[in-house]
């Protein structure tokens, strides 16, 4: 244990929570899309050509570490040539049902009872992540009684950074009161996550590996985790309480 760190920050997707597939939850989510959207056009067509114009955002995003906020996201990406202030308005539901179509977003095993037992044991704790959605967090966090543990939430779409550039994660270590040395960053991938850590001078870089579930990722050539855990609550063996 690195004795300087007193500050986690963690990823969301696939490290605090899992998708579960849920072909009906999705299926209706696909349903109401269209219904916001007001589309006319065959279920099939609407979404090969959301797709389409989805690849291009993140194609986009991924080369140039920006991410856009949701309203931009769809009235400039993903649905341009639909009514502007329509698609505008409606925005942050249309992202949340976008999300929904890979299923139900439940947290891991003992994701709670972990970052309590970390506040406790007097560690800062914040979150990282890049995503398209700018309320969809900070929601469950209210939601499932972890705001009042998390602090600091740091959101590609809210702050346009993206991991692994950095500043985003100089960006929380600012936002937070504490030195990039003094923070640890929990997260599943093992590129960007691992890259972003080490470029921002995190003091500790821990990856989450889903063994039934692994990351289709490359590793990343320049670093290695320090630590690799596959349950959340194997944090409670690496930080032991600053008291």
């Amino acid at each position: 244990m690195n004795n300087t760190v007193h500050t986690i920050f963690f990823d969301v997707g696939a490290t605090l929570r899992v998708v579960v597939e849920d072909p009906a939850f999705s299926e209706q989510a696909e349903s109401r899309i269209m219904e916001l959207a007001g589309a006319t056009c065959s279920r099939q067509e609407f979404f090969e050509e959301l797709e389409r114009n989805w690849n291009a955002y993140r194609k986009n995003a991924k080369t140039t570490l920006l991410d856009v906020s949701e309203m931009e996201l769809w009235t400039q990406w993903l649905l341009p040539q639909y009514p502007h202030q329509i698609i505008a308005e409606r925005s942050a539901l249309l992202t949340k049902l976008w999300r929904d179509r890979d299923g139900r977003r439940v947290p891991r095993p003992g994701v709670k009872d972990t970052i309590v037992e970390l506040h406790h044991r007097g560690y800062r704790l914040g979150i990282i992540a890049n995503t398209i959605t700018e309320h969809e967090i900070p929601n469950w966090l209210l939601a499932s009684g972890l705001s009042q543990y998390i602090t600091t939430t740091i959101l590609s779409s809210k702050v346009r950074l993206r991991k692994p550039d950095p500043n985003i994660y100089w960006l929380a270590a600012r936002a937070i009161g504490s030195q990039p040395a003094q923070c640890a960053y929990i997260g599943d991938n093992p590129n960007r996550d691992v890259d972003g850590t080490f470029a921002a001078g995190f003091g500790m870089m821990i990856r989450i590996e889903d063994l039934n579930n692994p990351s289709q990722e490359k590793p990343s050539q320049n670093y290695q985790p320090h630590h690799i855990i596959h349950e959340i609550p194997q944090l409670l063996d690496i930080f032991p309480s600053l008291q």
